[in-house]
């Protein structure tokens, strides 16, 4: 994928309310508008990279861009995992992430069920932390992007960006 590594801040919304509740996976989900400004060439799937909300610590992540076949979502959403136990939820803050590598596509568990999902998205976990201790994926936590601050880099509510 030309558009890897892409990089990526907006406002941390509601989603779903699935991911803590039904598969014991906190994720935090961008506003729609951050999501339709996708490049074409960033498909649906899992992807692993490094994430900051606010101007805290950065952390690696496992992100879900896509429908969700498991729960048949009619659009397209992105849903972080962070890799780190925070104290509190995040709403409304800002997210800011990198995404550094392709793990899957979406897959479908219905026949295999949410038990199957879960332990998919734990594989999926640790494979992001085995490749992001890679030298070349971990130079990028300490890049610039995290480096501004990013409640001075918003001109809106979201932002977007391949360069930084």
């Amino acid at each position: 994928m030309k558009n890897l590594p892409y990089f990526c801040r907006g406002e941390v919304v509601r989603g779903f309310g699935r991911g803590s509740k039904e598969l014991g996976i906190l994720t935090a989900n961008f506003t729609d508008s951050v999501v339709e400004l996708l490049p074409g060439d960033i498909s649906t799937g899992i992807y692993y990279g490094w994430a900051c909300v606010d101007n805290g610590d950065i952390h690696k992540m496992v992100m879900s861009i896509g429908c969700n076949p498991y729960y048949n979502n009619a659009k397209k959403s992105m849903e972080t995992h962070v890799i780190h136990t925070f104290k509190e939820d995040f709403y409304g803050q800002i997210l800011s992430v990198v995404l550094v590598g392709y793990i899957r596509p979406e897959r479908s568990y219905d026949s295999l069920g949410k038990n199957a999902l879960i332990a998919a998205i734990n594989h999926d976990i640790e494979e992001a932390k085995r490749k992001l201790d890679l030298p070349e994926h971990r130079k990028l936590k300490k890049d610039n992007f995290f480096i501004a601050s990013a409640s001075s880099s918003m001109t809106s509510s979201n932002k977007i960006t391949k360069g930084h």
